[in-house]
C-alpha cells in the first residue's frame, strides 16, 4: 500500500484535461504547422491528428468541412490583430495623423509575421497551390484592409493634401513595401544580417517614404 503523501503526489502530477476550446486551439496551430511545411495537397487530416496527439474524428467533432478549418486558422490568427490595430488606425484617422498612420499599419503586419512565420508561409502554400484558403483570406481580410487604406488616400486627394493619384494603386505599393519585406525577413534573413531593421524602424521608414512621394510639395499647393 502507498504512502499517503506519495498517493497525494501521484494524483497531482495527473495532467490537466484540456478544455473543448483549448483542443480546438491546439488543432488549429498543429493544422497551421502541418499544412504550412508540406502544403495542403501534402497533409491529410490522419496527419494532423498524429501530429495533435488526437483521434482523427475527434477533428472532424470540431471541424466537420476543412473550409470550417480554413476559416478557423483565419479566425485565429486575425482576428485579435484585427482588434488590436484597427482601434489604432482609427485613432490616427482621427487625428489626420499620416504618418502615424502608416506607421501604426505596416509595423502591426511586420509584427504579426515576426512573431509567428507560420502564417505567412501558409498564405505562400496556399495562393502557390491555388489553395481555397487563399481566396478566403484576401475576401476576409486583405481586401478589406486595401480598400480601408484606399479610401483614406482618396480622402486625404480630396483634401488637397496628397497628390492626384490613383488610391488604389498606391494602396498596393505601400503594402508591397511592408509585405516584400515581412517575406524576405521571414524566410531568408531572420537574423537581419542583410537589412538590421527593427519593425518598428522598417514601419517608419516605409511611412516617411510613402509620404514622400504622395504629399503635395508647396509648390504643388499653389498652384493648384
Amino acid at each position: 500500500m502507498a504512502a499517503p503523501g506519495l498517493a497525494v503526489t501521484e494524483q497531482r502530477a495527473k495532467p490537466l484535461r484540456m478544455t473543448a476550446a483549448d483542443r480546438r486551439q491546439q488543432i488549429i496551430r498543429t493544422a497551421m504547422q502541418q499544412f504550412a511545411q508540406k502544403g495542403f495537397k501534402g497533409t491529410t487530416t490522419k496527419e494532423i491528428a498524429t501530429a495533435a496527439g488526437v483521434n482523427e474524428a475527434l477533428i472532424f467533432r470540431h471541424f466537420p468541412t476543412k473550409q470550417d478549418l480554413y476559416s478557423a486558422i483565419i479566425d485565429f490568427k486575425m482576428s485579435e490583430y484585427q482588434q488590436k490595430i484597427r482601434s489604432v488606425l482609427e485613432r490616427d484617422i482621427e487625428r489626420l495623423d499620416d504618418e502615424a498612420l502608416f506607421e501604426d499599419l505596416a509595423y502591426g503586419l511586420l509584427e504579426l509575421h515576426r512573431q509567428d512565420g507560420t502564417f505567412l508561409r501558409l498564405l505562400l502554400h496556399s495562393a502557390l497551390e491555388g489553395h481555397e484558403l487563399s481566396r478566403m483570406f484576401f475576401q476576409s481580410q486583405a481586401a478589406p484592409n486595401f480598400q480601408f487604406i484606399a479610401d483614406y488616400i482618396a480622402r486625404r486627394i480630396k483634401d488637397g493634401v496628397y497628390r492626384p493619384v490613383e488610391p488604389k494603386a498606391m494602396a498596393r505599393a505601400f503594402f508591397g513595401m511592408v509585405v516584400y519585406q515581412a517575406q524576405v525577413r521571414e524566410l531568408f534573413d531572420p537574423e537581419g544580417k542583410i537589412v538590421k531593421l527593427s519593425s518598428r524602424q522598417a514601419a517608419r521608414l516605409f511611412a516617411q517614404v510613402f509620404l514622400h512621394g504622395v504629399l503635395q510639395s508647396k509648390k504643388e499647393k499653389k498652384s493648384s
